[in-house]
């Protein structure tokens, strides 16, 4: 029952092409074709070196919140931590591009590498001394504030870096290597902090490793040409205006979003689709730290069940990984909608039963199923964006994904925390669970099936035939 809390949502290539569908081929030899570039070798190793960072940043975070030996976390405090680690990616995201378009994004990634070892410094100290409050999670929200830039600017330096004729790969490999590379940080950090015993000085050293990493991120930046990355501006073309006439801009543009997904119900059942999944699954993940920390290894310890949480950490990455092999043959014999709808009901046939027994297998089970739902999900959503929404639109619907996708994640773990009890454990939040995921599939069938019936197949259709084609 995983989840990264470093999302970066990086759907499209330019021209609105979506990545590996240009050509069928392996992670493999894609990487191998875009690494004979030496410059995207360069900001590839930048974004490695960085998200590998991220994951062990994580790791002592999570560990020092939820498995810290001085204290029992409780509920509210775990939704503190939730909102924390995801909004700012959200909320920040859309407005990044304003400073990305105006200022060198080579100088940009140096710098924001910088100055988010700088704050983990001062995180870590924070750390080290026991602080668990408003000044701890000040210095978290600066760090993956900042870390928000940063990762804006890699995408937008991608088309610099490598031809046209690569981009694709490029877009696929990127973001799929840096996400395996910040899930091994967070299984290093979990594993150092399992064998030392996990005390906060071990958690904040784990951070001080993050902070060396941003510090090599940096240094690997600084090799790459300070004009290369751009923004380039071509003679006659439009400079951007004043910053706040940029935000207001952004912030118009978004409106406007909003307004075109409000006529789309096909793109906007997607959304709605994601946003129940990531609501329930933000219940089930904050009940799983609590239930591993204060009652399957209330009295056995901190370590133990830092240690035992591994274990379902694998156990849900691999089903996040196992998406990939079965979302492409499913969608082959099933409209990927039908196949969003089953997978919901799935989730409710396996929390219901499972979660019941509050038992360990179970919940590794429940970890397994639902990473591997809501991968399949979002492969699913993502290419009906890709589809059914115009290109002019692209980019803000993707936006309204990602707020979508982090907010209501914390949502989910905000309302349940005031009815959570500090152990976890509640046969009637898991039932309203199960309830929730076989009504979310319920709805979203027949918003199809309503949709399918007033709309012909086609750009702008919410259930086109077309869409039973491989995701």
């Amino acid at each position: 029952m995983s989840s990264p809390a470093e999302r970066s949502t990086e759907p499209t290539a330019p021209g609105g092409k979506p990545p590996g569908r240009a050509r069928r081929s392996s992670f493999l030899s894609d990487l191998r074709i875009v690494l004979v570039e030496r410059n995207f070798r360069r900001l590839f190793a930048t974004r490695l070196v960085s998200q590998t960072g991220d994951g062990l940043f994580t790791a002592g975070l999570g560990g020092y919140v939820f498995f810290n030996s001085a204290n029992f976390p409780n509920p509210v405090s775990g939704a503190v931590a939730f909102a924390v680690l995801y909004l700012p990616y959200s909320l920040v995201g859309p407005f990044a591009g304003v400073f990305i378009d105006r200022w060198s994004r080579r100088q940009i990634l140096v710098w924001s590498a910088l100055i988010r070892s700088s704050f983990v410094v001062l995180t870590a100290g924070l750390m080290a001394s026991g602080e668990l409050g408003v000044p701890l999670y000040a210095g978290v929200l600066a760090v993956l504030g900042v870390n928000r830039f940063f990762l804006s600017a890699l995408s937008a330096a991608l088309p610099h870096v490598v031809p046209d004729g690569k981009l694709v790969m490029a877009n696929s490999v990127s973001p799929t290597a840096g996400g395996i590379m910040a899930i091994i940080g967070g299984l290093i950090g979990l594993g150092v902090h399992v064998a030392t015993g996990g005390g906060r000085g071990e958690y904040a050293l784990t951070l001080l490793a993050a902070g060396c990493c941003y510090v090599v991120a940096s240094l690997v930046a600084a090799t790459i040409r300070r004009d290369l990355l751009g923004p380039n501006h071509d003679i006659g073309e439009q400079r951007p205006g004043r910053v706040l006439d940029e935000i207001g801009a952004v912030t118009a543009g978004l409106a406007a979003g909003a307004r075109y997904l409000w006529r789309r119900r096909g793109p906007a059942a997607a959304l709605g689709a994601i946003g129940a999944n990531r609501l329930l699954y933000g219940i089930l993940f904050l009940m799983s730290l609590l239930l591993y920390r204060n009652y399957f290894y209330r009295g056995a310890g901190a370590n133990a069940a830092l240690g035992h949480y591994a274990v379902l950490t694998i156990a849900s990455g691999i089903g996040y990984a196992a998406a990939a092999l079965v979302t492409p043959q499913a969608t082959r014999r099933l409209a990927k909608p039908a196949w969003i709808a089953l997978l919901l009901i799935a989730g409710a046939v396996v929390v219901g039963p499972l979660g019941q027994t509050f038992e360990q297998a179970a919940f590794l089970a429940i970890g397994f199923c639902l990473s591997l739902t809501g991968q399949s999900m979002a492969i699913c959503a993502t290419t009906i964006l890709q589809e059914q929404v115009e290109d002019g639109y692209r980019g803000r619907v993707f936006s309204f994904y990602d707020m979508t996708f982090n907010v209501t994640f914390v949502l989910g773990a905000v309302v349940s925390a005031v009815f959570m009890p500090e152990t976890g454990k509640s046969q009637a939040i898991i039932g309203l669970v199960a309830v929730g995921y076989a009504l979310a599939g319920a709805g979203y069938w027949l918003l199809g099936r309503q949709a399918s019936g007033s709309a012909a197949s086609g750009p702008g259709s919410p259930w086109p035939a077309a869409q039973r084609s491989s995701s």
